[in-house]
């Protein structure tokens, strides 16, 4: 289920948005995969199905959308993942009234792990996410259900939100795309913060070019949100068929490529990284180092602070409530002092510059989008270390304000699926989207055009 394809059907006559209300209805599954916590009645998705105006009026008419649950929905509750925490929003959150507007259809909000705090997808009192392909390994989080409804067709789209991964994690597992827009590019107003100053919501999708088509409708400055930008005048969101020969790809250096010991998925980065110099005219290795002292940065620096001041009151009247892994991480963020944040945000401008000097040379990064994968039992035995190591490659990317999709290029022999993710500077979204498309095409066999783009 792919919104150009569902929107294309709509406008020839082959299909209503009644007749995929019903499919949607029929593919939702609340139980064997814990995606969903909370799905609407069918009665009232039928009627603001009903009320759509056309499609040549609205760019997501008819499409079946899902939003993870601390995304506010004003006729649902929102959870966070943690029924102590839950409430009753006021209003809706900018985004969903944008895709609400532009004809899309909510079908329900969906599992995470608590309080967007981990990668796993196993932090969540509504039960274990389930990878689409093997349920005895993670589906990767914290946008977990979001992934999985997606990768299981039981919506067209949904609505993650990523502060060190969690927007590209799940797609990875799931075998689906993830983008993750620059900062501030897409409102966070009803969003419940992770850590404010880093937060991005996030779209999950079959293919690059419907994730761009989403963001196209998300996208906009507004005025509530405090991060929010204004977007340059000459901000695209559309794939176009510039030669993939304009590009520079680089690729981190191998003393900096980390596997933790899993050669299957060396083997698959591997490939993948060979493939690209046949789809790119230039490709180069680059010094990752600094990208890897900014991660270091994210749980081992003050914006674990910003994590507990973000549900603070919460944390000293029910910390007993929580997920056990979830309060340990937010509870570490009270041995942070000002001048530690100080000395942090010194460090990340240094870091800032020397990755900036990266991109000097090169147009995009490609790098595994994990460098492993893990059962559920793993996860269990080891659930801090285990995580860390699945944001070897994440944690880094909002701290540096850049933009990133995970395009899914392989799957591992016991099932979950591996992929890469394509990095760009900030307001290069419309280019990580082409060059990842281009991978994506290439890695499944269907390389039929050229999808990078140029900057305008």
């Amino acid at each position: 289920m792919h919104p150009t394809t569902l929107l294309t059907e709509y406008r020839h006559g082959d299909r209503t948005p009644a007749q995929t209300v019903d499919a949607v209805y029929d593919r939702l599954d609340t139980n064997q995969t814990n995606a969903w916590i909370t799905v609407r009645r069918k009665d009232r998705v039928l009627a603001d199905a009903a009320a759509l105006e056309s499609p040549a009026d609205q760019p997501l008419y008819g499409v079946p959308f899902a939003i993870k649950d601390n995304i506010d929905y004003a006729e649902l509750p929102t959870t966070a993942g943690c029924p102590a925490y839950a409430y009753e929003p006021d209003d809706t959150a900018t985004v969903v009234k944008q895709l609400i507007e532009a004809g899309a259809l909510l079908i329900g909000k969906t599992n995470m792990d608590q309080f967007a705090t981990g990668l796993v997808g196993t932090r969540s009192p509504y039960g274990v996410c389930r990878n689409v392909h093997n349920p005895e390994y993670i589906s990767g989080g914290s946008s977990s259900g979001s992934a999985v409804a997606v990768a299981r067709g039981e919506v067209a789209f949904a609505l993650g939100t990523d502060t060190a991964g969690s927007g590209r994690v799940p797609a990875a597992f799931n075998s689906i795309v993830g983008l993750k827009p620059t900062r501030g590019m897409v409102s966070t107003r009803g969003v419940v913060p992770a850590c404010a100053s880093l937060d991005c919501v996030s779209v999950f999708t079959g293919t690059c070019e419907d994730a761009l088509l989403v963001e196209s409708v998300i996208a906009g400055y507004d005025k509530r949100d405090p991060y929010s930008r204004r977007l340059a005048a000459d901000t695209r969101f559309s794939l176009t068929a510039h030669s993939p020969t304009d590009w520079t790809v680089g690729t981190p250096a191998p003393e900096y490529l980390e596997f933790f010991g899993d050669e299957e998925a060396r083997g698959m980065y591997e490939e993948v990284r060979d493939q690209l110099g046949d789809a790119f005219d230039e490709t180069v290795t680059v010094d990752f180092e600094p990208f890897v002292e900014t991660a270091e940065l994210l749980y081992g620096g003050p914006w674990v602070a910003e994590r507990l001041e973000a549900i603070e009151e919460f944390v000293a009247a029910q910390a007993d409530s929580m997920h056990p892994v979830v309060e340990q991480v937010v509870a570490r963020g009270e041995q942070y002092s000002a001048l530690d944040t100080f000395r942090s945000f010194h460090e990340l401008e240094r870091l800032k510059q020397a990755c900036a000097s990266v991109f000097d040379a090169v147009d995009v990064i490609v790098t595994p989008t994990t460098g492993t994968t893990y059962t559920v039992e793993a996860v269990h035995d080891q659930p801090v270390d285990r995580n860390s190591n699945l944001g070897y490659y994440t944690d880094y990317v909002n701290l540096l304000d850049l933009a990133a999709v995970a395009v899914p290029t392989g799957r591992f022999v016991d099932g979950p699926g591996f992929g890469v993710t394509v990095l760009g500077e900030g307001g290069d979204d419309a280019l990580v989207a082409s060059v990842g498309q281009r991978i994506h095409d290439v890695a499944s066999g269907n390389d039929m055009h050229s999808t990078a783009v140029s900057r305008s």
